[in-house]
């Protein structure tokens, strides 16, 4: 880290520069070439390739906490989405070798062939305190004929700079169209031959992970995969038994054609279950507000309590963006004079109280902040699933 008026270096370098002005030089990793985004910091010291391939990373300079990534490598079997999403990557030591029995190429190898620019070899534990003390910013990684000039020059500090704060920032941009499926798929259920699926679901793709419906399917559903662009007629035409919300990148004050359809999804009597962008969805939808968190929470090593329980549970969260609703007693929810009934805040953050779940108690609907499909563990929220699955069997029992 350094002063832009003082650090040096060279067109062999890779130079990560913060949109408050802060300098890291380091060598190139994964890809050369430029990108701009927000940076934000991930906390787990497994599970990288499920990071990588996370969908709600879309425009987003991720760093790991961890020092040493990429020992296990890349395999075809643990990727949460058809490819690397991550803006850019931040490590400080990368592995020199590969040792996994699955692994069929290098995370470097992968980064390269996705073309996701990275950089090595810099003070990452500086780098988050930062990040932790003023906040996650945007930021820019320049490293091959970026940091070149049209007279093949290596470029200035300022000219870099100024590419870093041209770039949108996350608030007020609308990412999950970009990320959704174009054309709806189905994920069948995991039964003994001949048995009839437990539910149907129908689950809106927002930028969901591929783990979600695997978890749904071993409970018996099949689950229809709708892109971002499906109707409330799209979905009543599968009579599903429950619908679901994905989680998904970009700021949910900018989703209101999204915020409409759960709303219609509600007025329907459809259970609902919502992860992440979809809890942001369905507070706006009962008429909370969101706001951007200062680093938000993003690795597998968050501490949450189920209120409904008392129960903690460790959990894989990323989420820059929270629900603005009171903690504590069961309120009305404000959208069209208590249209939705009462609502809870049924999880909270251990570590800063924030909002980690809703539960409606006079619809069939709840959703929460985290991820309990979690691939790469833990697996103390999987529970919820089966909340979901007997929300919906209730809902049969009632038609």
């Amino acid at each position: 880290m350094g002063d832009p008026a003082t650090v040096s270096y060279s067109a062999n370098n890779a130079v990560l520069v913060l949109e408050d002005g802060r300098v890291f030089v380091g060598d190139p990793f994964g890809a050369t070439g430029q990108t701009t985004a927000e940076i934000v910091f991930a906390t787990a010291m497994t599970g990288y390739q499920e990071t990588l391939t996370d969908p709600s990373y879309d425009r987003q300079i991720v760093v790991q906490t961890f020092p040493h990534v990429g020992n296990t490598g890349m395999n075809g079997q643990d990727p949460e989405s058809s490819r690397i999403w991550v803006a850019g990557y931040v490590v400080r030591d990368p592995s020199p070798m590969v040792s996994n029995w699955r692994a069929t190429s290098s995370l470097d190898a992968e980064l390269e062939h996705d073309h996701i620019v990275g950089i090595c070899r810099i003070d990452t534990r500086a780098l988050v305190r930062h990040l932790r003390s003023c906040g996650v910013m945007r930021a820019g990684i320049f490293s091959g004929p970026a940091l070149l000039d049209e007279d093949g020059r290596v470029r200035n500090i300022d000219s870099l700079l100024a590419d870093v704060r041209a770039t949108p920032p996350m608030e007020g941009s609308s990412l999950y169209e970009e990320v959704s499926t174009r054309e709806p798929y189905i994920i069948e259920p995991v039964l003994e031959d001949g048995a009839d699926p437990v539910a149907v679901v129908a689950a809106i793709d927002l930028g969901i992970k591929s783990m979600t419906p695997a978890r749904l399917a071993q409970r018996g559903c099949r689950v229809h995969v709708l892109p971002a662009s499906a109707t409330i007629d799209d979905i009543r035409a599968l009579q599903p038994d429950g619908v679901f919300f994905s989680n998904g990148p970009g700021d949910p004050q900018e989703a209101d054609e999204m915020v409409a359809l759960v709303r219609a999804v509600l007025d329907e009597g459809y259970p609902v279950f919502g992860i992440c962008f979809g809890n942001q969805l369905l507070g706006r939808a009962l008429g909370f507000g969101t706001y951007k968190l200062k680093f938000g929470h993003r690795g597998v090593n968050q501490p949450v309590q189920d209120l409904t329980t008392g129960k903690v549970e460790v959990t894989a969260h990323n989420h820059g963006f929270a629900v603005d609703a009171p903690i504590g007693a069961p309120t009305v929810a404000p959208f069209a004079d208590g249209k939705y009934g009462r609502v809870m805040v049924s999880h909270v953050d251990l570590n800063d109280r924030v909002v980690e779940g809703l539960q409606c108690l006079d619809i069939p609907a709840f959703s929460v902040q985290y991820h309990p499909e979690a691939a790469a563990g833990p697996h103390d929220a999987s529970y919820l699933f089966d909340r979901f699955v007997t929300l919906m069997s209730r809902a049969q029992e009632d038609r």
